[in-house]
């Protein structure tokens, strides 16, 4: 069952420093049929304009995974924490019990990011936050892991029982996926035109999968692909 959910079709606010389109149901934007993807609860592809950003603001029990698509994202919180993600890479906050965050685009250049949230296994627990290169090279033709809570998993670590990530393929490049039994993928091209066991995805699309054994990717053109796999 794959499922594409057209760029134009998302949820869109305009709110002049940030302009986002929601994949699943978020602020202003509801559709009952859009609620999440198994424990995968937002997807926010967000262009947040030079010298702009979020103002501190809380959360809890929440995954927040930012891939930053180009430009770069500054963070601070509660807890001291500062760091600057650059396109490519990745940050993880793990609300737990409760956090305020700041994020702002500090460059002179829009900066575009995927903002992923992700459902707890479990609520409560110690917020943290940490931000992690990942070299394209090493996802090259191949889904590299960014942020799991899978044992074993060398990546950004989450409480959760999900997977985060991410590959960039040359035109007419594959690269493949196991899916378990049960288990809910979606996945978005950052970049390029792919297909999708057969079926077309263009750039900023969503595809929901479930049950395959199998997802296989194909480039129809350069592309940069995020993936989340959750129970």
């Amino acid at each position: 069952m794959i499922d594409v959910r057209p760029f134009d079709s998302l949820g869109k606010a305009d709110h002049g420093w940030l302009k986002a389109s929601h994949h699943f149901s978020f602020g202003s934007y509801y559709d009952p049929a859009r609620m999440g993807w198994g424990a995968l609860r937002v997807w926010n592809d967000d262009a947040i304009a030079p010298r702009s950003g979020f103002p501190p603001h809380p959360h809890a029990d929440m995954e927040i995974i930012t891939y930053v698509r180009d430009g770069a994202i500054s963070h601070e919180d509660s807890l001291g924490n500062k760091g600057r993600t650059v396109a490519g890479d990745v940050q993880v906050m793990s609300a737990g019990s409760g956090i305020r965050h700041s994020e702002f685009n500090l460059e002179n250049e829009p900066t575009r990011i995927f903002q992923i949230w992700i459902l707890p296994d479990e609520k409560g627990g110690e917020p943290y936050w940490n931000a992690r290169e990942f070299p394209k090279d090493t996802r090259d033709g191949q889904f590299a892991v960014l942020a799991s809570g899978r044992k074993g998993d060398d990546a950004l670590p989450i409480r959760a029982d999900a997977r985060v990530l991410g590959a960039t393929l040359s035109q007419g490049g594959r690269a493949r996926y196991d899916l378990e039994p049960g288990r809910h993928a979606y996945l978005a091209p950052a970049k390029g035109r792919i297909r999708v066991n057969g079926v077309d995805v263009n750039p900023r699309d969503g595809a929901a999968i479930r049950d395959v054994a199998q997802i296989e990717v194909e480039a129809l053109e350069d592309a940069e692909i995020v993936l989340v796999d959750s129970r």
